[in-house]
C-alpha cells in the first residue's frame, strides 16, 4: 500500500464544515479509484481560531516547524481575516513564511449549471498569480501615523513629490525574480498542458514600472533557451504547436473574459491583479464555491478554497464544499494522483446534473433542490 501524509487546518468559520465533506470524497475518490492500494494519512495542525483557543497563538510555531521540516502536501479550509484592523491574514502569512509564490486557480464551467453570461461553457482558464509580492507585501502605514507622516517628508525632500502629509501610505514592490519565475511556471504548465496561449495581464499603462516591469519581463521569459522554440509572440508567425505570449492591461482584461473567453487560456499576473480576476471568473461559471485554490512553492504545496471563512454561515450546514473539494482534486493532481483527481471532477458534474445542490448553486439552477453541506458531499462521493 501506498501512503501519502497530508498535513490540513480545519479552518475558521464554515472550514470544519466544509472539511469534513471534502475529506469524505477525498478519501473515497482515492479508495474507487486505486481499490485500497493508495490512501492518505491525515494529520491535523493548528491555526486560525481553533489554534488561538488551544494554544494562544493564531499561527503557532509548532505548526510553522511542522510545515517547514516535515510537510511536502498540506490542504487548508478558509482562515478568517478582520477587514481594517486586527491581525494580518494568516494566508498571507503563510504563502510569504514558505515563498508560495505562485497561486493558481483554475475556473472551468460545470455543465448544468445557469449563470450570469450566455456561454459559461467557453470559460476554461488557469490563473497564475504571483504570490507574495504587490500590495499583499503589507508594507503600509495608517494616515496620520509616525513612519507615514516620516516616509512622506522622504519623499517630498528627497524626491519632490508631493503627497498629503495626512494620506495613509503603502508600497507596491514588484521584483525581476519573482514575476520571473512566477511566468516561467505559467508557461510550463501552458506546455505541458498542450494549452494555447499565455496572457500577461498588467496595469502597465499606469504603474510603468511594477506592473509594466512584470510584462517586460514576462516577455524576456520566453526568449530564454527553455521556452524559445515553444513560445512566439501574438502576432508572429509560426504559431504551430507553440504557446502564444501575449498581454493585456487589465481593465481591458475584465472586459475581454466576458466578451471573448474562448481567446484566454492560461492568465499569468500580479498578486492583485490575480485576487481580482479569479474571483470575477469564479462568478462567469457558478460562483467562489467551485473556485479550487493551491498555493505552490519550491517546497510546500498548499491548497486551499478561494472563498472566506463565512462566518455568519457557520454551524448551519448550508455551506458549499465544492471549492475545497476541488482544491483536494487539485492536491491529489500534484501528488500524482490524477486518476482519482478526475473522479471527483466528474463526480461533481454528476451531482449537479442531480439538481440537488447547496443554496448557492440552486440559485442558479431552476426548479433546484436546495440540500445541505454535508449531503451534497454524500451526493458527490456516491457518483464516485
Amino acid at each position: 500500500m501506498e501512503n501519502k501524509r497530508v498535513y490540513f487546518i480545519e479552518g475558521d468559520g464554515i472550514g470544519p464544515e466544509i472539511f469534513r465533506a471534502a475529506k469524505k470524497v477525498i478519501d473515497r475518490a482515492v479508495e474507487v479509484e486505486y481499490n485500497g492500494e493508495k490512501k492518505i494519512e491525515w494529520i491535523e495542525i493548528l491555526a486560525g481560531e481553533k489554534a488561538f483557543k488551544e494554544t494562544g497563538s493564531y499561527l503557532p510555531d509548532e505548526t510553522l516547524k511542522t510545515l517547514k521540516q516535515e510537510a511536502e502536501v498540506a490542504i487548508k479550509g478558509p482562515l478568517t481575516t478582520p477587514v481594517g484592523a486586527g491581525f494580518r491574514s494568516l494566508n498571507v502569512t503563510l504563502r510569504q513564511t514558505f515563498d508560495l509564490y505562485a497561486c493558481i486557480r483554475p475556473v472551468r464551467y460545470f455543465k448544468g449549471l445557469e449563470t450570469p453570461v450566455k456561454h459559461p461553457e467557453l470559460v476554461d482558464m488557469v490563473i497564475f498569480r504571483e504570490n507574495t509580492e504587490d500590495v499583499y507585501a503589507g508594507i503600509e502605514w495608517e494616515a496620520g501615523a509616525r513612519e507615514a507622516r516620516k516616509l512622506i517628508d522622504f519623499i517630498k525632500q528627497e524626491l519632490e513629490v508631493n503627497i498629503d502629509p495626512l494620506a495613509a501610505i503603502g508600497i507596491k514592490p514588484i521584483t525581476e525574480f519573482g514575476s520571473k519565475r512566477l511566468i516561467r511556471k505559467a508557461i510550463r504548465y501552458a506546455i505541458e498542458n498542450k494549452r494555447k496561449s499565455v496572457t500577461l495581464m498588467h496595469k502597465g499603462n499606469i504603474m510603468k514600472f511594477t506592473e509594466g516591469g512584470f510584462r517586460k519581463w514576462g516577455y524576456e521569459v520566453m526568449e530564454e533557451e527553455e521556452f524559445r522554440s515553444r513560445c512566439v509572440r501574438e502576432g508572429e508567425d509560426g504559431v504551430e504547436d507553440k504557446v502564444i505570449i501575449k498581454d493585456r492591461i487589465a481593465d481591458n482584461m475584465f472586459q475581454q473574459i466576458l466578451t471573448r473567453p474562448a481567446e484566454y487560456d492560461v492568465i499569468a499576473t500580479t498578486n492583485l491583479n490575480g485576487d481580482y480576476i479569479s474571483d470575477a471568473l469564479a462568478a462567469q461559471v457558478g460562483g467562489l464555491g467551485l473556485a479550487p485554490g493551491a498555493n505552490i512553492g519550491d517546497d510546500l504545496a498548499l491548497f486551499e478554497p478561494t472563498h472566506g471563512s463565512v462566518p455568519k454561515r457557520a454551524g448551519t450546514d448550508t455551506a458549499n464544499p465544492c471549492s475545497l473539494i476541488l482544491s483536494g482534486a487539485l492536491m491529489l493532481d500534484y501528488m500524482g494522483w490524477s486518476g482519482a483527481a478526475k473522479r471527483i471532477e466528474e463526480a461533481i458534474e454528476k451531482a449537479i446534473a442531480r439538481r440537488e445542490v447547496t443554496q448557492d448553486l440552486a440559485r442558479l439552477m431552476d426548479g433546484a433542490k436546495v440540500v445541505g453541506c454535508q449531503r451534497f458531499g454524500e451526493i458527490i462521493a456516491e457518483n464516485l
